[in-house]
């Protein structure tokens, strides 16, 4: 069986919760390794009511402090960072297969001075490429040329040049053979009369499409009509230029279903597609689904190399 390596997240949020409820279905077709350390577990399963399982393997990482259920802290989002920081190393250096992130904090990141947004930008940094961000499921796959940035910024990235080779990027790392490319604007910017970032759009489009001598990417599309569910039985693979414009319709299509996917790395890394979930952390309320996907994704392709 194939090591998954299993950063815990945010401890004030629910990702020991999700482990440890769905650590006996994971377990029986992968090895995972938790990088968390002993205090915190016990304390986050005192809060939990929850028995620890007896095959719970952990890698000691992080200093223990008391677990505030739902709050942001600078101690939480330390301890998230060495988590993750830990658990991609031992992927890096071939100890697993695969890398499954449970949901961090962004602002707690920011408190414990961790100079980046969130996972995405962490690994771009450290693998020194630009880690591309794929979220949904078998039925709706939607990537993000602009992730975690203002929208107020976003029209300022919509360059031919770079779109091009982050279209050439997404076809190589997952070779779907036809891929819809968002526009911008509503109505695709209506010939210019909503806006004129869709004739960069455009024009990276045709260039990697003569690139590789294949009609892959079509496109601007009207956003809005690209999910419909006539337009995805044609086209179930889309680029979305900024967050919410991908990501709002995917998690209303198929919340429960979807998992986050980063490519253009030399691991294999997959994560929840949802955030900390103050709000229920600790409760026993925290849904696996996401995470069991997440999972079984990551073991899917790790078992595929």
């Amino acid at each position: 069986m194939k090591t998954i390596a299993i950063s815990i997240g945010d401890i004030n949020g629910v990702g020991l919760e999700i482990a440890i409820k769905a650590h006996s279905k994971i377990k029986s077709f992968c090895n995972p390794i938790y990088f968390i350390n002993q205090n915190l577990l016990f304390q986050g399963a005192q809060i939990l009511n929850a028995n620890i399982p007896a095959d719970f393997k952990i890698y000691e990482c992080g200093e223990n402090f008391k677990i505030h259920p739902g709050k942001i802290s600078k101690k939480s989002g330390k301890f998230s960072f060495l988590s993750f920081k830990n658990a991609l190393i031992f992927t890096k250096n071939a100890q697993a297969d695969a890398l499954v992130t449970l949901p961090i904090n962004k602002k707690s990141w920011q408190k414990a001075g961790i100079k980046y947004v969130g996972h995405t930008d962490a690994l771009s940094d450290f693998f020194k490429k630009q880690a591309i961000m794929m979220l949904g499921c078998q039925e709706l796959f939607c990537a993000l040329f602009t992730d975690h940035l203002a929208l107020k910024k976003v029209s300022k990235q919509i360059k031919s040049k770079a779109l091009f080779k982050f279209l050439l990027d997404f076809y190589a790392c997952t070779q779907f053979n036809k891929i819809g490319v968002l526009g911008l604007n509503p109505h695709a910017g209506d010939n210019g009369v909503l806006g004129c970032e869709e004739k960069a759009i455009k024009k990276a489009i045709k260039k990697a499409n003569h690139n590789l001598n294949n009609k892959i990417f079509i496109g601007p599309l009207v956003a809005d009509a690209a999910f419909n569910a006539n337009s995805l039985k044609s086209c179930n693979h889309l680029v979305a230029m900024y967050h919410d414009q991908g990501l709002a319709p995917l998690k209303a299509l198929y919340f429960d279903k979807s998992i986050n996917v980063s490519l253009n790395l030399p691991i294999i890394r997959t994560s929840v597609d949802h955030g900390t979930a103050f709000d229920i952390a600790y409760k026993g309320l925290a849904s696996t689904k996401s995470y069991e996907e997440a999972v079984k994704y990551a073991n899917l392709i790790a078992n595929s190399k």
